[in-house]
């Protein structure tokens, strides 16, 4: 797989399928006899690239990385996608990674999927693989996305990306040096009903944006200890090391499985678990380009955090139920003087203070897709950026903006002061305590 940004293909891909055609001459075919001659016939329309299917040498070949719970359900949008060939799956659990593979070999009519236990072993023996889905559990989405990136794979990598300031950095570096695309899954950013209320608030058809709210509830908990351990299963139905990863060791209880182990510190965040949603989606709305840092008011435990960009711009990251700004879970809203506009998980269009301010909803959409040329799917957006090596609408630097206002909310929390992040520097001013927390230590071998 080269590192190339001009095609997410091989170059030894083409070079073989050159290869070929150039030692099947047209005569030497005829010439095979009645049984050579036949044999087109009993390959399907799909292989040969005919009836509106894709051939295999223009498909982009994926793999997935933890595809359990949200993986699986990534996993039936990806392969619902005609462009799209999988040729390998991994988990550390067997269940997961036999249910993957069998999902995978009864969509694609084959038993091609290879199951993979650890993810180092399939980046390193796979080099026909194009572009991972990551969606294992918050502490290894950093590190394997950086380790996917470095093997040469285009990387579509589900929220929140990091759970440090590091991290984040790291995925920005990764990815700019070896000429990857990245697409972080805050799916919201091509969800029509958030694009329209992001569209009507970078426009101006709000008149200035003065206050931005970004659904930033708590996960049940940020608990600091551990469960008692429990007989360990045999590595092949888990491995357990692997599962942990780059978090200090803990022994093994079945209570961190499945989504679990999100209620524990080590394993993840707190106001990222939301927030890397929809801080994209409300920063999204606001003109960052003069932005260079944030305030944040620290207001008591799992408060709503106060927040203050330099350029004036209130950013509320509102925590708690009921919700006075939006109905469901994931929104956001941006307030002008000429009115509001929210949207949430559920909406089938955006909730605004005025019908008038609806009027043009199905123009703004148009507008926005012919002026950036991206689909109102966010799977969709990544694959076409695979082809094209043009950044993704949720791409590193997005990613890596809208999770350092979430962590420096998370290190305010704990640290129970208000802070000033330099979204410049990515440092704290004046505060060395709250800079420490920007990165956490990694438990070997899971270092780098």
């Amino acid at each position: 797989m080269t590192n190339s940004t001009e095609n997410q293909f091989s170059v030894s891909r083409r070079a073989t399928d050159s290869n070929f055609r150039s030692a099947l001459t047209r005569r030497q075919f005829l010439t095979r006899g009645a049984t050579a001659v036949a044999l087109p016939y009993l390959i399907p329309a799909s292989v040969l690239g005919r009836d509106g299917a894709v051939a295999p040498s223009e498909r982009i070949v994926m793999g997935g990385i933890g595809i359990g719970g949200r993986g699986s359900y990534d996993l039936s949008v990806m392969l619902g996608m005609p462009d799209v060939q999988w040729v390998a799956v991994c988990d550390v659990l067997k269940r997961q990674r036999e249910a993957a593979k069998s999902t995978v070999d009864r969509q694609q009519g084959n038993q091609d999927c290879a199951a993979y236990s650890d993810m180092r072993q399939l980046l390193a023996e796979r080099t026909d693989v194009d572009a991972v889905l990551i969606a294992t559990g918050d502490r290894w989405h950093a590190p394997a996305s950086v380790l996917a990136m470095r093997a040469g794979k285009d990387v579509f990598c589900e929220k929140p990306a990091c759970l440090t300031m590091t991290q984040g950095q790291m995925i920005v570096e990764t990815a700019r040096r070896y000429g990857r695309v990245y697409q972080t899954g805050a799916q919201r950013l091509s969800e029509p009903h958030h694009v329209f209320a992001i569209e009507m608030a970078r426009s101006g058809r709000l008149g200035a944006v003065h206050t931005a709210y970004a659904d930033c509830r708590w996960r049940d908990g940020n608990r600091h200890d551990w469960l008692p351990a429990e007989p360990e299963p045999s590595k092949d139905e888990l491995d357990w090391d692997l599962f942990l990863g780059p978090c200090p060791w803990r022994p093994y209880n079945s209570g961190y499985l499945s989504s679990g182990w999100y209620h524990f510190y080590d394993l993840a965040t707190d106001v990222a678990m939301w927030g890397a949603h929809t801080v994209a989606q409300a920063l999204a709305g606001l003109d960052m380009t003069n932005v260079s840092s944030i305030e944040l008011e620290y207001a008591g435990p799992d408060a709503t955090i106060m927040t203050r960009l330099s350029s004036g711009v209130k950013l509320v990251l509102h925590r708690g139920e009921p919700c006075p700004y939006w109905h469901g879970s994931c929104g956001e809203r941006f307030d002008g003087p000429e009115g509001w506009m929210a949207a949430a998980d559920g909406y089938s269009k955006t909730d605004v203070s005025s019908p008038a301010l609806l009027r043009d909803y199905t123009k703004v959409l148009a507008d926005y897709t012919a002026r950036t040329q991206r689909p109102l799917n966010h799977v969709r957006d990544f694959l076409d950026c695979v082809r094209s090596r043009r950044p993704t609408v949720a791409n590193p630097d997005v990613m890596y903006r809208s999770m350092s206002i979430c962590l420096a909310a998370d290190i305010s929390g704990q640290l129970q002061r208000n802070l000033k992040l330099d979204l410049i520097k990515s440092e704290f001013v004046g505060d060395p305590e709250a800079n420490r927390m920007r990165s956490r230590a990694m438990r070997a071998p899971f270092t780098d």
